[in-house]
């Protein structure tokens, strides 16, 4: 029933990893087809397709990530107003979080959209060890992958079943620390520098702080299982989106936020080098009108004579 499932997935997965494998061994890179470098670069392809694919899905995250820092404040209102009733809490935040267009765990999204690819190349990759294909791979296709090596370390084994070889365990335990903390200094990096000062307190940030401990921990338990090519795909993954977060942070940052002001000074010192002065400095002075605090006395009318007054009539 799992691999009736998985079947589209496994097609998917195996035609790029051969894909990519068959302009790697071509003439015009000729690397070796049996070799475990082709298949290795075979699967860090795998990678920057399956990244690149879910972009939108990124932006999307970081924008709802973005929309649950700013109405922090609102949150918090919230929960003077209705700290009493847990209900009517739930049912004020959430219509809060639909009116903002804001998913509280579209954070996990992009971790959650990859776990089926994660264990479809475990899946491809084990059944090639097996000299089994799956997909569009043929027999000899699964016998190179399965027999591929990085050295003398084969790309289906793993730290539980190295069996004592030290090139195993020291790749393996490398890969499982890579990951593992490439996930934690992500979470972190998001945290330290993308949440301004309101959102570090609240249900957001404990799920941030969730997310920050959890995460690795679950990879270095589960990470001491996969195969070193299953490894190599999900640090792959990682270092992806460690970079491509940073440079979301770097130059589109969360107003009120740490990278927010270091963005701003490094626009002025910019501003300054080319001799323009930023906006936030210029100031206009404008010159009020002089009032005289005493103003000009009434001017009586000149008293006339009764005689005068007779004349005029």
């Amino acid at each position: 029933m799992f691999d009736f499932i998985m079947n589209p997935l496994y097609y998917a997965i195996s035609f790029i990893l051969k894909g990519w494998h068959t302009g790697l061994t071509a003439p015009a890179i000729g690397l070796d087809g049996d070799g475990g470098l082709s298949w290795a670069l075979s699967i860090i392809g795998l990678t920057l397709i399956i990244r690149a694919a879910l972009i939108p899905l990124f932006v999307k995250q970081i924008k709802s990530s973005r929309n649950m820092q700013l109405i922090q404040p609102k949150v918090k209102a919230l929960q003077k107003k209705y700290g009493h009733d847990k209900e009517k809490l739930a049912q004020e935040t959430m219509k809060l979080y639909k009116e903002s267009g804001t998913n509280p765990f579209a954070s996990c999204l992009p971790i959650l959209l990859q776990m089926p690819i994660f264990f479809a190349l475990f899946g491809v990759l084990r059944s090639a060890a097996k000299e089994q294909p799956k997909g569009v791979l043929s027999s000899e296709d699964a016998r190179q992958f399965g027999e591929a090596q990085l050295g003398s370390v084969p790309l289906s084994g793993t730290l539980l079943g190295a069996n004592g070889e030290l090139a195993t365990v020291a790749l393996a335990a490398a890969l499982v620390l890579l990951m593992t903390a490439t996930t934690f200094l992500t979470q972190r990096q998001l945290m330290s520098k993308n949440m301004p000062a309101d959102a570090l307190s609240g249900p957001y940030a404990q799920q941030q702080k969730l997310l920050l401990y959890v995460l690795p921990l679950v990879f270095a338990v589960g990470g001491v299982a996969f195969p070193i090519g299953v490894l190599l795909y999900w640090s792959t993954s990682n270092a992806w989106t460690m970079g491509q977060q940073f440079y979301v942070i770097r130059n589109n940052p969360a107003p009120g936020t740490p990278a927010a002001a270091a963005k701003q000074q490094r626009d002025d010192a910019k501003a300054a080098r080319h001799g323009v002065v930023p906006e936030a400095t210029e100031t206009t002075i404008v010159e009020e009108p002089a009032v005289d605090p005493k103003p000009a006395p009434r001017q009586q009318p000149k008293r006339q004579t009764r005689q005068q007054r007779k004349k005029k009539k």
